[in-house]
């Protein structure tokens, strides 16, 4: 069986939001993902996008491209 995973393997922690900005996950949702559901994997993955934008434009130095 197959777990669905936003993760990209490039793990930076940003200190302020504790979002890894590699997967825009928190601290938590990374601790806890392999006991997730496969239905509430899917809807944290549906909203790192949203997450991703936020994070941009609040943050001053750019943030490479994951």
């Amino acid at each position: 069986m197959t777990v669905s995973t936003p993760c990209i393997k490039v793990c930076r922690i940003d200190p302020e939001s504790r979002l890894c900005t590699g997967c825009w996950r928190s601290l938590d949702e990374i601790a806890t993902w392999g006991g997730m559901s496969e239905a509430d994997r899917l809807a944290v993955m549906a909203s790192l996008p949203a997450r991703k934008a936020r994070f941009a434009a609040s943050s001053g130095p750019s943030i490479p491209p994951a």
